[in-house]
């Protein structure tokens, strides 16, 4: 049966969303991951991946030739070690994490803004579902602004600038692309800190308190710096931040940098490195943090707690442990439903005063006209 409310011109081209659908979208945005802990799932995530040029800034017909002849010829069954380590029976944590954390922001949103008709979706850098995918099925259900929000608390052009050049990607076929703004980091956001600390916080009271607290970063290579990737200087305001939240000296939190790979040389201190320097000098226990991570993934849960657990321990220390990410905890769904709050100011959809009744008649109003102008029903 044909919608009333919903116009094609000339060429069948649909000019306005049904009129009860949702007007404005909120699209999370993480790394991404494989579908299955296996070798042959693994390769053509890395594949992706790796291949991206914001990743990985060497001439591309270099790159191609070490990635193809020997990276993925090698490093996927080891991933896929590593995946199988972490994997559960939900499946990849990152995903099934992000999935949760979206979840609760949709629930939080709606309760703070109970008429308005936003919708909350996930989408992953690298596999499934894609940003693209994602767009062109918000842009089906009726959503005309678009508020980008990339799971990197702070920014670099191989997290964040990556997102962007997805994004650009996506909207270059869409005859009319939604209004569309982009959170491009939070890293000093005070809710967002005021999360990290009080996750921290409830962690100790449960665990109690070890004798270093070690913050790390993923890392990216060192010239990325120089080039003007604020990244480093991002980490370290966000770890400044949290320290004076926490109350500790700089003695007591100690920066790091993991996941480097390759001979080049990478931010420093290097995680692995800093673990067993600090087992050396004498601290027994050692509670590790990730602010950069918004959901537990490989890097957090095998390479932190597992890897660098077991460098620590044969080091001298007795143990490492390791605080989870935010996830999908009350912290972080408020600090992100008060981050999109204030990005989406001047979208009437986010108004606390949002008028649905009215907005729908505005739309059946924009109709009506469509069709005295000779448009048709759909």
């Amino acid at each position: 049966m044909p919608s009333h409310n919903h116009y094609t011109g000339l060429h069948g081209y649909s000019h306005e969303p049904p009129a009860s659908s949702v007007q404005a979208g909120v699209l999370l945005v993480n790394l991404g991951t494989p579908t299955a802990p296996t070798a042959r799932a693994v390769r053509p995530y890395l594949a992706q991946f790796l291949a991206d040029p914001r990743v990985i800034e060497y001439p591309r017909w270099l790159w191609w030739l070490i990635l193809h002849g020997v990276i993925l010829r090698l490093r996927p069954k080891r991933s896929a070690h590593a995946y199988a380590k972490i994997w559960t029976t939900q499946g990849s944590p990152l995903r099934f994490g992000s999935e949760a954390l979206a979840d609760g922001l949709q629930v939080e949103l709606l309760r703070q803004r109970p008429a308005a008709p936003v919708r909350v979706a996930l989408a992953m850098r690298y596999g499934e579902p894609s940003v693209a995918q994602t767009i062109v099925q918000l842009q089906r259900e009726g959503v005309r602004r678009l508020l980008v929000l990339p799971l990197y608390p702070q920014y670099s052009a191989t997290s964040t600038g990556s997102v962007l050049d997805a994004l650009a990607d996506s909207i270059k076929s869409l005859r009319w692309p939604p209004e569309i703004r982009v959170v491009n980091d939070y890293h000093d956001d005070p809710r967002h800190i005021e999360a990290l600390a009080g996750s921290i916080e409830s962690w100790w009271q449960t665990h109690g308190r070890g004798d270093r607290l070690l913050l790390s970063f993923h890392g990216i290579p060192e010239r990325y710096l120089h080039a003007g990737d604020p990244y480093f200087c991002q980490c370290q305001a966000t770890a400044r931040l949290l320290r004076e939240r926490l109350g500790l000296g700089e003695a007591q939190v100690v920066v790091s940098f993991q996941s480097r790979v390759g001979r080049e040389r990478w931010l420093q201190p290097y995680t692995d490195a800093s673990v067993r320097r600090l087992a050396a000098e004498g601290v027994r226990k050692l509670d590790v943090v990730c602010p950069g991570f918004a959901v537990d993934c490989l890097e957090t849960l095998e390479e932190i707690a597992m890897q660098n657990r077991d460098f620590f321990i044969a080091a001298g220390g007795e143990s490492l442990r390791y605080i989870p990410a935010l996830n999908d905890s009350r912290g972080q769904i408020e600090s992100l439903a008060a981050l999109v709050l204030q990005h989406t100011r001047g979208w009437d959809e986010f108004a606390i005063d949002y008028d649905a009744a009215a907005a729908r008649q505005r739309r059946l109003e924009a109709g009506r006209h469509a069709r005295e102008l000779g448009a048709r029903a759909d």
